[in-house]
């Protein structure tokens, strides 16, 4: 079998020489990665995409002219070696390379071409200090030949590979969906592209295959999946990017559960192909209601055993001012026992404070309970037989510390301010990292269920969708929602009233190491209830006719009940190759500022392509 590698100026890559090789005339070409001159005897690391190979060039096999011109190669410049694979001699064997085991002895050295001195290294220590990410992104081109980075595109690739390969298998048809769309609200601005034939008008750039990938159910091809591309205008992270790909899918005449198998074995797949792990299967559910009261949180960290505990009933008659006010105001109290947290200083303590506050609330409260009892912040406001109903709430041990919040919580209907869910997420992950309690070897996957139909948005003071408006409602959710929209637009006392219902959709998310990596739903198939949906959200006929038109219409030809999934790929491969950002796994990347470096893109327009689009650019004011 040919090499794949073997070209005009190679024979094999450089980086796939094995000790099986020995004897073999071969030619390799590359990127001169590290020279050492030896005196009578120089050392050329040769590298390209499979890896690095050791050249040595020696009076004894290499011609004078070529050991001379092997004395001058620079870091980077390009050349073409020609030589005989030998084993490397006794103890001189580097196991750090797949190829320690062999050189090329060089008999021959054409420099292709030649490199001037480099902005930034390619060649690092481990434990080196890489410079500052700006910089490594204006010279992208040369931060993409660090061996880490290259590693990292190639699982991209093999985890693209996978995906293909089992939902073929799974009889999915791969389908392309348009760049160039319709504007349609999906929770983010969109990018808008100016049409040159039709003046005035404007294309929008895809956040999302959605509304193409439901059509594709309704013309009966049945499964479609696509490794898509989708753009959102919106400001950046670690974890996000104005683009960005998802593995998107959708399957005809399926429920829940059908979605949850394939995405369970999908990801199997790829962590098998990936990183050898088997994942254990299916994936433990959980309610979104579930998650937020045990956790916080609607993507909990499965691999962290702390969770949350409800005391309100217990510490609401306590001797404790802060307590009487929240049971005077119908505030809950909540908290999380930390087994052994007693060990804690009252500096680490002191700490809580801030975690709580950057989760919403206004801080945190804490006791210990020691050999001979509580001590702490609200320790003396508990006689003898509160403390003990406590101890039992919440399961608290000699040793153990419990943190508690104090304020309204997700899914309490009455709450008038803020909701501090948020700070006993804080708290959860902060604890869990500060006392080792995470068990950073496992792969904790999780289906996050039935999200809300809908969320309240108190400054506009209206509905707004909670997962997006094409999710089925569940269950007795469906007759409420047409019953408030009989007349058209619900009033806002209606709409309140709906939001208070605490209404389910047929949503779902699926949830790994506390990230989210999937979002989905059973779709609304039936147009009446679609148009309910988009009733209840404040939508008048005239703007859902405008916006969402032709997919009712397509819904009254005959649309199957239908749902999907789309997990976010450039997250996933950010977790499977250990990476701390989504920049070093994807290859052109923009900076927080949405700019590419590397290209200087965005950039200012000429006039004569602004005249040709019909657009007018305005200085900004002040």
């Amino acid at each position: 079998m040919t090499d794949p590698f073997t070209t005009a100026y190679r024979t094999r890559a450089a980086g796939s020489l094995r000790a099986a090789d020995a004897g073999v005339h071969t030619t390799v070409a590359g990127w001169v990665h590290r020279r050492r001159d030896l005196g009578a005897i120089v050392f050329v690391d040769l590298r390209d995409r499979e890896g690095i190979v050791q050249v040595s060039f020696d009076p004894d096999w290499t011609p004078a002219d070529v050991l001379a011109e092997a004395r001058r190669l620079g870091p980077e410049d390009v050349v073409q070696v020609e030589g005989v694979v030998f084993p490397r001699v006794q103890g001189q064997h580097n196991a750090a390379l797949a190829t320690g085991d062999v050189e090329v002895r060089g008999a021959r050295l054409t420099v292709l071409t030649r490199s001037e001195p480099l902005p930034i290294q390619v060649d690092y220590a481990a434990d080196e200090e890489l410079p500052a990410e700006d910089l490594r992104l204006r010279y992208r081109y040369l931060d993409l030949r660090r061996p880490a980075l290259q590693n990292s595109l190639i699982i991209r690739h093999r985890a693209a590979q996978a995906t293909r390969a089992y939902l073929s298998g799974q009889g999915f048809l791969e389908v392309e969906t348009p760049l160039l769309t319709k504007p349609t609200p999906e929770g983010a601005r969109d990018f808008l592209v100016p049409s040159r034939v039709h003046p005035g008008e404007f294309y929008a750039l895809p956040q999302s295959p959605q509304i193409y990938k439901q059509l594709l159910m309704v013309s009966g091809y049945d499964r479609y999946f696509q490794i898509a591309r989708c753009l959102r205008d919106e400001d950046l992270r670690a974890d996000r990017q104005p683009e960005f790909t998802q593995i998107d899918a959708e399957m005809a005449f399926v429920d829940e559960e059908d979605v949850f198998r394939t995405g369970e074995q999908l990801m199997a797949a790829v962590f098998r192909e990936i990183l050898g792990v088997e994942l254990p299967t299916p994936f433990p559910r959980m309610t979104y209601h579930e998650a937020m009261a045990r956790y916080g949180s609607d993507k909990p960290d499965l691999r962290n055993p702390l969770f949350v505990v409800d005391v309100t009933e217990v510490l609401s008659g306590a001797d404790f001012r802060i307590f009487q006010a929240a049971a005077e105001s119908g505030q809950s109290i909540r908290g999380i026992r930390v087994p052994g947290g007693a060990r804690l200083s009252r500096k680490e303590l002191d700490e809580l404070q801030e975690v709580a506050k950057r989760g919403g609330a206004a801080g945190a409260l804490w006791v210990k309970r020691g050999d001979e009892g509580l001590s702490g912040q609200f320790a003396k406001g508990l006689d003898e037989a509160r403390a003990s109903d406590f101890y039992q709430a919440a399961e608290l041990e000699a040793g153990d510390l419990f943190v508690a919040v104090v304020g309204w919580f997700r899914g309490e209907s009455e709450a008038s301010g803020p909701e501090v869910d948020g700070a006993l997420d804080e708290l959860r992950r902060h604890l869990g990292r500060k006392l080792n309690l995470v068990d950073t070897a496992a792969h904790a996957w999780l289906w996050v269920t039935e999200f809300p139909v809908f969320d309240w948005d108190a400054e506009n003071d209206r509905l707004v969708y909670a997962h997006n408006p094409f999710s089925m409602p569940k269950g007795e959710a469906v007759q409420a929602i047409l019953d408030a929209t009989r007349d058209g637009m619900p009033s806002r006392e209606a709409a309140r009233k709906l939001y208070a219902m605490g209404l389910r959709s047929r949503a779902y998310d699926a949830v790994y190491n506390g990230n989210e990596l999937a979002s989905g739903s059973v779709r609304i198939h039936i147009p009446a209830v679609q148009q309910a949906v988009f009733s209840a959200l404040g939508m008048s006929e005239e703007e859902v006719q405008g916006k969402f038109g032709f997919l009712l219409e397509a819904y009254r030809f005959g649309a199957p009940p239908h749902a999907g999934f789309a997990f976010g790929f450039d997250r996933l491969v950010m977790l499977l190759a250990g990476a701390s950002s989504l920049r070093d796994v994807v290859a052109f990347p923009k900076t927080t500022s949405a700019r590419a470096l590397f290209e200087n893109a965005p950039t200012a327009i000429g006039d004569d392509q602004l005249r040709e689009v019909h657009v007018q650019v305005r200085p900004t004011a002040g």
